[in-house]
């Protein structure tokens, strides 16, 4: 997934936790998933701006690149 899907998916989590039951089992994992997702927004954003104003050096903007590039997800899905 790239940063701006994690944090799409962070924002679909949050509101279908919104309509769960309060302190429900799906509320809680929906809550925490979408904590990991905007994380996974934030880190991408984060090194985008690094390798973009070129405060990283060009061994990590590439590792950067690999890790952040959209990868495929089992199903074929992206």
């Amino acid at each position: 997934m790239t940063g701006p899907e994690h944090y799409r998916r962070a924002e679909w989590l949050l509101e279908k936790a919104a309509k769960e039951e309060l302190g429900s089992e799906y509320e809680r994992w929906a809550l925490a998933a979408a904590q990991v997702h905007a994380t996974l927004a934030l880190a991408a954003a984060t090194a985008l701006h690094a390798v973009e104003s070129r405060g990283c050096g060009q061994i990590e903007a590439r590792q950067w690149a690999g890790i952040t590039a959209p990868t495929e997800q089992p199903g074929g899905e992206r």
